[in-house]
């Protein structure tokens, strides 16, 4: 079984992207992780070049930053590493700049892909979802933050990256999936606040024009964390490769469980999701397969 993964990254330490971690929490499961580094206003370049792994490829691309509809461009990016595997692969470990596979889920995915790598029924593995926020002691648990994610792909080039890069289709149809018992770890919204802000600025810039980003994101230094509805706090241990990282935070980050700025139809859905294990409304961009 040969894994090949890949990524794409620009601007990281501008935005304070941990993609060193990113592709080094999956380089034990693969034999190759294709990077395409966009061209960048900072040292992203040599900042991946920096990873001691001879399985390391690096793509150099060039952002499209006329593709302003939907973060388009980010889906194309995306497509760009996934081409660049070659066809020798069986899966395609798809892992965000923001993202982590902590080591002790390594066994299990590894066996979730020798099961179904011959199944023609099965084109790519779901992750479960832990989203952080603020710092690393607080998780996000509202309505509005995925559960699930494909992140493990057949090599298939006739599946792509789906609108802005967070889940793929094949020839537009959702992807059959099996669900994996692992979580990736979502570090996006933990940052230092000036950081995030101008992560903000630049990724609402995917989306839109100049005029509405400008209307949508205040015209502040810092970002300000405290506008968020609920939070739940972290009681478990972060993959060793963030734990640096995480040792250099040099913002503080509180929030009060007992001040939730929930809505009626958020407790409704809360109580429906706890009971039963159903989310109502959930998009979900695959079709989850029964365990066989």
């Amino acid at each position: 079984m040969k894994v090949v993964g890949f990524t794409f990254i620009r601007n990281a330490i501008q935005f304070d992207y941990p993609i060193v971690e990113a592709v080094r929490s999956i380089l034990p499961l693969c034999d190759e992780v294709v990077v395409a580094v966009g061209r960048s206003d900072d040292e992203t370049l040599a900042l991946v070049q920096s990873i001691d792994s001879e399985k390391i490829r690096i793509i150099e691309t060039v952002w499209d930053d006329t593709l302003r509809t939907n973060g388009a461009v980010l889906a194309v990016e995306t497509n760009k590493a996934f081409d660049a595997v070659g066809a020798d692969a069986d899966w395609c470990f798809y892992i965000q700049g923001d993202e982590c596979l902590h080591e002790k889920f390594l066994p299990t995915v590894k066996a979730a892909m020798e099961k179904w790598k011959d199944d023609p029924h099965t084109e790519g593995l779901l992750f479960k979802y832990t989203h952080f926020y603020g710092s690393y002691d607080y998780i996000a648990t509202s309505r509005k933050w995925y559960r699930h994610e494909i992140r493990i792909i057949k090599n298939d080039k006739s599946i792509r990256s789906y609108r802005d890069a967070q889940g793929f289709r094949k020839n537009g149809q959702k992807l059959k999936v099996r669900e994996v018992a692992a979580c990736i770890y979502h570090y996006g919204w933990v940052k230092p606040p000036q950081a995030q802000q101008l992560k903000q600025v630049s990724m609402n810039k995917l989306w839109h024009s100049d005029e509405v980003v400008k209307q949508k994101i205040p015209d502040v230094e810092s970002f300000d964390y405290t506008h968020i509805d609920d939070l739940e706090r972290f009681d478990g241990s972060h993959p060793a490769v963030m734990q640096r990282r995480i040792q250099a935070l040099n913002w503080t980050f509180s929030f009060d469980p007992t001040k939730r700025k929930l809505s009626m139809k958020e407790q409704f859905s809360r109580f429906i999701e706890r009971c039963t294990g159903w989310r109502i409304g959930e998009y979900k961009n695959y079709e989850k397969k029964a365990e066989a």
